[in-house]
């Protein structure tokens, strides 16, 4: 830790009291947790982002689609609209947020894509709406605890563990690290593709997790270039003299090391978290890409901006422009993927309503 961090630590630890002070609230019933009749679960983390929440929430879709009817529910941060609404086929993330969008492009009528500020008011209004509904995957309410998930689960970077981090300013906790014992299970993100049992036992050494806690490790599986204008469009070579990476995401560090490996030069823009692209910074994109000089060029972003591009007033600007991203997948190592998968069948199946 730098000189600066550690000067600033007395007010992370005001920070993390404030926190401690409201969990100590919820712990004592003085703030009182919703339970609801439907299996709940939730996914979230400590810190301010960056641990791969989404994907998380896609492979749970993908586990359970087809087998049970079910929705997720987040807040839709970045989203211009409050309250509750339903995604549709003409929802944008300006409506409903870009994971939400995400989760409503992809799986379609495979789930109900919902969101709402309060949680609470969300899960209800899901009820009423559709009576048979037999899941709800909560995004980023690790911390929303005005709702009692029956099963918790916390993501922490591989590379910037909960373990190694404070509350800011010195780090970017939400909250102290003794909050993940709330924690069903723990896992792992963004791991190598590869796992050795030595690193597995050294991270479950600093982890520690209690006896209740479930311990999985996970990576991201990268999948063919789709284009932002047509996913029948492919490049045109796969090694390229320069590409330029466009991100406002919390880490991109992946997906810049895999592209290190495409390309003899690695431009790289980025913006803050959940960022909102404008008609200049479309034009900033074009003209830093018109200003390589090199034939075999491309422009790469992320699944996630990918569907803050896809606005009306933004994709006519950007239609002329190559524009690709990489679709990703959550994967768990070895034995780990029958393991959650088997806790999340099985808690769903013990308690799932009699509709």
């Amino acid at each position: 830790m730098n000189i600066v961090k550690i000067i600033l630590l007395p007010i992370s630890f005001f920070y993390g009291l404030i926190m401690a002070i409201r969990n100590l609230f919820f712990n004592l019933k003085i703030l009182r947790s919703k339970r609801f009749n439907i299996p709940i679960i939730s996914v979230g983390n400590l810190s301010f982002g960056g641990t791969g929440k989404s994907p998380h929430i896609e492979y749970l879709i993908r586990l359970l689609k087809g087998k049970y009817s079910l929705a997720t529910l987040s807040r839709g941060y970045g989203r211009k609209t409050k309250r509750f609404i339903l995604a549709s086929e003409n929802s944008t993330s300006s409506d409903i947020g870009d994971e939400s969008l995400q989760y409503k492009t992809k799986f379609r009528e495979s789930v109900k894509v919902a969101v709402d500020e309060n949680r609470r008011r969300g899960i209800k209004i899901l009820f009423n709406k559709f009576p048979k509904l037999d899941v709800i995957l909560l995004d980023d309410a690790f911390q929303h605890r005005w709702v009692k998930s029956g099963l918790s689960i916390l993501l922490t970077d591989y590379h910037m563990l909960y373990c190694d981090d404070y509350p800011p300013p010195s780090g970017t906790l939400r909250e102290f690290r003794c909050g993940s014992s709330r924690a069903d299970i723990i896992i792992v993100t963004k791991t190598t593709s590869v796992l050795s049992p030595i690193t597995r036992r050294r991270m479950t050494n600093i982890i520690k997790p209690k006896n209740y806690q479930s311990l999985y490790f996970s990576y991201i599986k990268y999948h063919d270039l789709r284009s932002l204008q047509n996913e029948d469009i492919i490049p045109k070579s796969k090694k390229f003299s320069t590409i330029l990476l466009f991100t406002g995401i919390a880490n991109s560090y992946p997906l810049q090391d895999r592209l290190r490996n495409k390309c003899t030069d690695l431009i790289v823009m980025e913006y803050k978290d959940h960022h909102k692209y404008s008609i200049k910074d479309i034009s900033k994109i074009k003209k830093k890409y018109d200003d390589i000089y090199t034939k075999n060029k491309i422009i790469i972003t992320t699944e996630k901006d990918a569907m803050r591009l896809l606005q009306p007033e933004l994709i006519k600007f950007a239609k002329d422009l190559p524009i690709y991203y990489f679709p990703i997948e959550i994967k768990l190592h070895k034995d780990d993927a029958k393991k959650f998968d088997k806790q999340i069948i099985d808690y769903v199946k013990e308690n799932k309503r009699n509709n």
